[in-house]
């Protein structure tokens, strides 16, 4: 069976993740900001426990399976933080947040089987348990759980869930397809992370600053911010894919190498490949690990090789460069505990061990 993540779990670890722990809860007024979160998430954990049950048992079963796995809830505590910047926490608030983790959860479901994932959050992935029919209804639920909850919070919030929606499928589509002929793959790369990753994030910001009537004029800025962090929260994923699993994905190095899924460090790997011999010798020998026609030493060593590779390092300095091009973004905010979480989100980002 999977661990069971309970409220009292979740707010510690989400927090901690998001505002940077005791470093931010210093004073009396941060300390207060943290138990607010904390409260916020573990309404959320509740809310969610009530959603994920459905009229049959294997629903149930299937339904939870990825949530009770585990997971830092960072979306949800997001919507939280930034309802700050309004009246605060609120039922729409928690609502939302709720709207954006179903929402997250469903594309697990999806992308696994879709990337035929061997695991996700440490557990077998749930189609190697249920299989792909399964699996995909599982997603389908969520979604449609999703949709029945946002449909409470008004016109503009479901006319915003419905855009994200759509906005992830197609970034999973462009994926699928890949680039069209003669399309630079690398911009093409980053806006499927910006449809696939980014646009949730930038969601789950602002749905928290509409649910509690903040100030319009900062929307733009903080779906700038969400979508730019997303970008750079999957280019730290690419690398930590390379690293070993002491990193705590539960994934074998050079998972991603070895099933085919596109990654910057790759893409980078072979753009240099047609000017440089040890490039391109790495990639072949890369390939043919993804074929199978290596030994696992063998391809462990070429992940490796990989891993401290110059194109490693560049991946890393475009995740920081997002990261960087988010919290400018921030600029309008106003000063305060909120915008200083904010920043130290985006930094963690990136300062995630690879």
């Amino acid at each position: 069976m999977t661990p069971t993540l309970n409220a009292a779990q979740a707010p510690g670890r989400g927090a901690k993740f998001l505002t940077g722990g005791a470093v931010l809860f210093s004073s009396k007024e941060e300390r207060a900001l943290g138990k607010v979160l904390d409260n916020g998430l573990a309404a959320v954990e509740t809310g969610l426990e009530r959603e994920l049950k459905f009229s049959e048992d294997i629903a149930d079963a299937v339904a939870r399976y990825l949530f009770d796995a585990g997971g830092k809830r960072v979306r949800p505590l997001l919507t939280l933080l930034t309802s700050q910047w309004g009246s605060g926490l609120n039922a729409e608030v928690v609502r939302a947040a709720q709207v954006i983790e179903l929402t997250h959860l469903a594309t697990l479901y999806h992308d696994d089987v879709m990337d035929e994932a061997a695991q996700r959050r440490g557990v077998d992935a749930t189609q190697t348990v249920w299989g792909n029919s399964v699996a995909i209804l599982a997603g389908d639920l969520l979604f449609a759980r999703a949709g029945s909850l946002v449909s409470s919070l008004g016109d503009v919030a479901i006319a915003l869930q419905a855009a994200t929606f759509e906005r992830l499928v197609l970034g999973q589509m462009r994926e699928t397809v890949g680039p069209k002929p003669g399309q630079d793959p690398i911009p093409h790369y980053i806006a499927v992370l910006s449809d696939k990753t980014g646009s949730l994030i930038a969601l789950a910001a602002e749905m928290g600053l509409r649910m509690a009537n903040g100030p319009e004029h900062l929307v733009p800025a903080i779906r700038q911010f969400g979508e730019k962090i997303g970008i750079a929260f999957q280019l730290v994923d690419d690398v930590i894919d390379l690293s070993d699993r002491s990193a705590g994905t539960g994934k074998p190095p050079g998972t991603d190498v070895r099933r085919g899924v596109t990654t910057l460090p790759m893409l980078y790997l072979t753009e240099l490949a047609n000017t440089d011999g040890d490039a391109l010798d790495l990639l072949s020998t890369l390939a043919q690990g993804a074929r199978g026609e290596l030994s696992e030493p063998d391809f462990q060593n070429a992940i490796t090789r990989l891993r401290v590779h110059a194109v490693t390092e560049r991946t890393m300095e475009m995740a920081r460069t997002m990261a960087d091009e988010a919290i400018a973004h921030l600029e309008v905010a106003p000063a305060g505990m909120v915008k200083d979480a904010l920043v130290r989100f985006a930094h963690q980002v990136v300062d995630r061990s690879y």
